[in-house]
C-alpha cells in the first residue's frame, strides 16, 4: 500500500469519528480477565549435525506480569555438550543455549515451559489509576533501536498524526486508528516480517505482518514520548470468540508465532494494542477480505486497543539481541529458535530444513 499523506495528516483524529458499535458486534470479540489458563509450550530440535559443531538458542517465556501472565522456569533434555539459561542483559529475554562439539550425527534437544495466561483488558472509558514507570524504563522503552528509529521520517510522521493532540490516551489511541487505517497485512511477507519501520515508511509501503504493523506502532509512539514495546510471542489455543484468524489451529504451534504491541499511559499504566490484529482480520477472517465496516472487524478493532485474547503467550520484550557464542550481529528479535551449523546460520523461517517443531499443551 503507497502512503497516502493526506491520511498521514487526518488519520490523527480519526478515533473521534468512529461510530459506535452495535451491542452484538462488540460482544463478538470481548476479551475480559476472568480465570487463568496453563499452557505447556515444547520445542524439540532434531539438527542433522553430520559431525559439525552445532550451537543452538532456543527462546522461552520470559515475560511475568500481574495480571495477564506467568511463566514457570523451563527444564530440558537432550544430547547437547552443554545447555544453558541464558538472559539478555538489555530486555531480560531468556533463552536455552546448547552447544554440540564436533563428531556428533545429529543436535537433539528438548525444551520444555509452563506458562498460565489469561484476557486481559483496561477500561480506557474511566479513569484508571495512577501508574508510574522508573525513570531508566521510560528512557529504555522510548529509545530507538536498529530497526526501530525515533527520529527522522519516523518522527515526522508521528507528530502529523497527533498534530495538537492533547493527553497521552488521545494520542495512543490516534496513533492505533493511524496504523489500522494506513497499512495492509502481506500474505507474502516471510514469517512475521522484519520491523524495518523507517524503510517501511521511506518507501510508502505499510505492509508486512505483525513483527513490522506493530513495531510501526511501536516506532511511532516512542517518537511522539509514549513508552512502548514490542511483545514477541506464540499463539497457542484457538480463539473463544470464534475468530479463526486469531489463534492456532491445532497443538502444532511452530509457525504460530505473533508479536503484539503495549503503551504505557501514566493514568492506566501498560496497555494492550494490536493493530497488526485487526488487519490479519480483515485479510483471513472468513469469508476473507474483509472491510473495515464489517463487523468482525469493528469488533476487533475496538477491542485490540486495550485488550487481548489470552490464548497467546509472551515471550520476551526484547530488541537487538546478541546471541552468546553465535557469529552473527546482534539479531532484530528473539521470536524463533535460532542455530549455527559449523558457524553457519540456519533459516529459522524454514522449521523442516532447521529440523524444530514447536507443540502446546493446555493443562487442566
Amino acid at each position: 500500500m503507497r502512503l497516502d499523506r493526506r491520511n498521514m495528516i487526518m488519520a490523527g483524529a480519526a478515533f473521534s469519528v468512529l461510530p459506535l458499535l452495535p451491542r452484538g458486534a462488540r460482544a463478538a470479540f470481548a476479551p475480559t480477565p476472568a480465570d487463568w489458563r496453563r499452557f505447556e509450550v515444547t520445542t524439540r530440535v532434531d539438527i542433522a549435525a553430520d559431525g559439525k559443531p552445532v550451537q543452538a538458542w532456543l527462546p522461552v517465556p520470559s515475560v511475568n506480569e500481574d495480571g495477564w501472565m506467568k511463566a514457570e522456569a523451563p527444564t530440558w533434555s537432550g544430547n547437547a555438550d552443554s545447555a544453558e539459561l541464558k538472559t539478555d542483559e538489555k530486555s531480560g529475554a531468556q533463552f536455552i543455549h546448547a552447544v554440540w562439539s564436533t563428531g556428533q550425527s545429529s543436535a537433539e534437544l528438548e525444551v520444555a515451559a509452563v506458562v498460565s495466561t489469561r484476557d486481559r483488558a483496561t477500561d480506557l472509558s474511566a479513569p484508571g489509576a495512577a501508574a508510574s514507570l522508573s525513570d531508566e524504563d521510560r528512557a529504555f522503552y522510548t529509545a530507538p533501536t536498529r530497526l526501530i528509529p525515533t527520529d527522522g521520517i519516523v518522527k515526522a510522521t508521528s507528530n502529523s498524526i497527533v498534530g495538537d493532540i492533547d493527553g497521552d490516551l488521545a494520542k495512543a489511541r490516534a496513533l492505533y486508528e493511524w496504523v489500522v487505517e494506513s497499512s495492509e497485512r502481506n500474505p507474502e511477507t516471510r514469517g512475521c516480517g522484519i520491523g524495518d519501520v523507517a524503510s517501511m515508511l521511506e518507501m510508502g509501503d505499510l505492509t508486512g505482518k505483525c513483527a513490522d504493523l506493530n513495531a510501526l506502532y511501536v516506532g511511532l509512539a516512542r517518537a511522539a514520548g509514549l513508552p512502548a514495546r514490542d511483545v514477541y510471542g506464540l499463539r497457542v489455543a484457538p480463539s473463544n470468540f470464534g475468530y479463526k484468524s486469531l489463534g492456532a489451529g491445532s497443538s502444532d504451534v511452530t509457525k504460530a508465532q505473533h508479536c503484539r504491541a503495549e503503551v504505557f499511559l501514566d493514568t492506566h499504566g501498560w496497555v494492550a494494542v494490536d493493530p497488526a490484529d485487526v488487519r490479519k482480520v480483515i485479510l483471513e477472517e472468513p469469508p476473507k477480505n474483509l472491510s473495515l465496516d464489517d463487523p468482525k472487524v469493528r469488533a476487533v478493532r475496538a477491542a485490540l486497543f486495550g485488550a487481548w485474547e489470552g490464548n497467546w503467550v509472551g515471550l520476551n520484550f526484547a530488541h537487538d539481541v546478541a546471541l552468546p557464542g553465535s557469529s552473527r550481529d546482534e539479531i532484530g528479535f528473539l521470536m524463533y529458535p535460532q542455530a549455527e551449523i559449523d558457524g553457519v546460520e540456519q533459516d529459522e523461517l524454514d522449521p523442516q530444513s532447521f529440523a524444530y517443531a514447536i507443540t502446546a499443551t493446555e493443562l487442566s
